[in-house]
């Protein structure tokens, strides 16, 4: 299947590795122009050298209230245009309700949160019809995860913002579109792992749960995003798409 994706533009942010990365490698793949963008600069820019001559790295960090407009400023002034954006930001801080503190809170509401707000306000502002935002959320918008209550507090208050931006967008042909990964072996996820104390059990107890009975790869999390990003995509908006392995059984 040609997903349409050929010479069109995307901003990926939190694109140096993990969900990011892998949806900016999909997208180049197959076509498209890309911005990837992450904290760090150097690594920015070795994520897009290796993504091939139509990427770009951006140093940009989510919680700044200038970022959003910088990078939908740099896609125009570096490819003449914008055809969408993923926001996919790293995963806050774990910790209980009980342990969490203010600060801990207030950071990752800045970065999670509003700077998502920002970036898909920014990015529809310049979208036309066609365009598309999309937002790299979790299954804890469904299903809380143990040891990550500020993820579990935030992540549906965003989907529920995208679905109210899907209805607005709605009438000016722009879709908004959720993905929500539960076990990508990613770092990330490893890292969740461990935190168990026994990072192999921890494992097999999840891939026990997960119908396909394995986690997923970051290539198969990628090409989902690439596909919903696409114009192959083109009827769906609105909808918080599980790449799960079918743990939530298709709900």
């Amino acid at each position: 299947m040609d997903l349409g994706l050929k010479d069109r533009v995307y901003v990926v942010t939190g694109a140096t590795r993990g969900l990011g990365f892998a949806s900016a490698r999909e997208l180049a793949a197959d076509g498209a122009k890309v911005i990837v963008t992450g904290r760090d600069a150097a690594r920015a820019a070795e994520a897009a050298a290796s993504l091939g001559p139509d990427a770009v790295g951006i140093a940009a960090d989510n919680a700044d209230p200038q970022a959003a407009t910088a990078l939908v400023a740099a896609a125009k002034e570096r490819f003449g245009r914008l055809d969408g954006i993923l926001i996919s930001v790293g995963g806050p801080i774990p910790g209980l309700a009980s342990t969490n503190t203010d600060e801990q809170w207030s950071a990752a509401f800045e970065s999670v949160f509003l700077g998502a707000v920002r970036l898909a306000r920014a990015a529809a502002a310049e979208l036309g019809e066609g365009g598309v935002i999309g937002f790299v959320l979790s299954g804890s918008v469904h299903e809380p995860i143990p040891g990550l209550t500020i993820s579990n507090g935030l992540r549906p208050g965003l989907a529920g913002f995208a679905k109210s931006l899907s209805v607005e967008l709605g009438p000016r042909g722009i879709r908004v579109v959720g993905l929500l990964p539960a076990r990508i072996d990613t770092d990330r996820v490893r890292e969740l792992d461990a935190l168990s104390g026994d990072a192999a059990a921890a494992r097999a107890a999840n891939e026990s749960g997960i119908p396909l009975r394995r986690y997923g790869t970051p290539e198969e999390f990628g090409r989902s995003a690439a596909f919903l990003l696409s114009p192959a995509a083109s009827y769906l908006t609105g909808i918080m798409l599980p790449v799960d392995g079918g743990s939530r059984h298709g709900f």
